[in-house]
């Protein structure tokens, strides 16, 4: 067990209506000139939008409109935010959308707060001091990033996909209806919950191996969002299936099955310059690379993955070859993945063959040039990148 400092400071408002407490909520963290940050058109399609500003006109909340946010959120976009900002004197901004609108509001939350290039925090040149508060309405439960310490920007140039982690980035509040989540396609449904599923991989497969009680929390969590995700398949205005997922989909990634544990964080990394590179779905990239990760592992993490198998994939324990039920509990979970519509491999991701030198491209731009390592579980260098690349063909 590894000793931790746990810190969630979000407020969650869940259930059905609960974006109606929007303006209040604002105003209790401060905000009387907002920034309403979206996406593309299925915010003012909904009808969502035009309900926000509403309610925020009979808040007596000053708003300013920005969207235009893209899967893998563009730091142009981040710099067009911070400049409308400090433009229109902003004090909190709101963000209407998934992971990627809410990474790009905590981008500008720190470059309003900051006078170089916000791009620095990304490139390890500063770290953040300071950030504009955020709030959030969630439409797509995936990333997580509504209670997450993460924020994730590419950067146009070079299609450099990078992380940073700060409380200071940590929504005041998250407004969650599932009924907003009715309306998804299967694809992006399927896509989120297994952004979801594998917030909760990543820290569940580690080298601290016996924090019995988060082990179960994120055994209960994997379980309730690989039968939820069948259910809203089957029908989607499923509200209790849409619930369980929008608030597992917080609890994944908002360090709760991180306690006493430490998270690898491989896969994403690896997964991060497919979608950088390619413009590929986040959860479907991720989906892509995990088995070959896990059996890549799997020969010298035997007991970790025969866990998985039973407890988290209903797999019949072979106490006569571990490896034998560990290899059952990937293949299952490889069933389940393409049950619900996701590749297991970047040939299905991408339809086509991956050349060795994009497999090359990928590991330079996944290890800087060979000059960083990725991992917990086991440090990965390039070499070790390229193998996994190449398993996941």
């Amino acid at each position: 067990m590894k000793d931790f400092n746990y810190y969630s400071p979000t407020q969650v408002v869940f259930g059905s209506q609960s974006e109606e407490k929007a303006a209040d909520l604002v105003k209790k963290y401060g905000g009387s000139n907002v920034l309403v940050h979206y996406g593309g058109s299925s915010a003012k399609k909904s009808g969502l939008l035009d309900k926000m500003l509403r309610l925020l006109d009979e808040g007596g909340i000053v708003h300013t409109e920005l969207g235009g946010v893209v899967p893998n959120p563009l730091l142009s976009k981040v710099y067009e935010g911070i400049e409308l900002c400090r433009k229109e004197g902003i004090d909190f901004i709101l963000a209407i959308g998934g992971g990627s609108v809410i990474d790009s509001a905590k981008a500008i939350a720190y470059g309003v707060c900051y006078d170089g290039d916000v791009w620095d925090f990304w490139e390890g040149k500063a770290s953040p001091q300071a950030a504009l508060p955020i709030g959030a309405v969630l439409t797509i439960p995936a990333a997580g990033s509504e209670m997450s310490d993460s924020c994730v920007i590419t950067k146009d140039e070079g299609l450099l996909k990078r992380g940073v982690n700060s409380d200071l980035c940590r929504c005041r509040f998250a407004i969650m209806n599932p009924e907003r989540t009715f309306t998804l396609p299967p694809y992006q449904t399927a896509s989120g919950a297994t952004d979801i599923i594998m917030h909760t991989l990543e820290r569940y497969f580690c080298r601290h191996q016996d924090m019995t009680l988060t082990d179960a929390i994120a055994e209960a969590l994997l379980r309730t969002v690989k039968d939820c995700t069948l259910d809203v398949m089957r029908n989607p205005q499923d509200y209790r299936a849409r619930a369980q997922i929008m608030w597992a989909g917080s609890l994944s990634h908002n360090n709760l099955t991180e306690c006493g544990l430490e998270k690898d964080f491989a896969t994403h990394r690896l997964e991060h310059e497919l979608s950088a590179l390619f413009g590929v779905t986040h959860g479907a990239g991720l989906a892509a690379i995990w088995s070959s990760w896990a059996r890549y592992m799997l020969p010298r993490h035997t007991s970790r993955f025969v866990r998985f198998a039973v407890n988290v994939m209903g797999v019949e324990n072979d106490f006569t070859s571990p490896e034998q039920t560990a290899e059952k509990g990937i293949a299952a979970f490889e069933h389940f993945l393409h049950e619900i519509g996701m590749p297991i491999t970047m040939k299905e991701l991408m339809g086509r063959d991956v050349t060795d030198d994009e497999i090359e491209l990928l590991a330079d731009k996944c290890s800087r040039g060979g000059s960083i390592t990725i991992g917990s579980l086991e440090k990965l260098g390039r070499k070790e990148m390229i193998e996994i690349y190449r398993l996941a063909k």
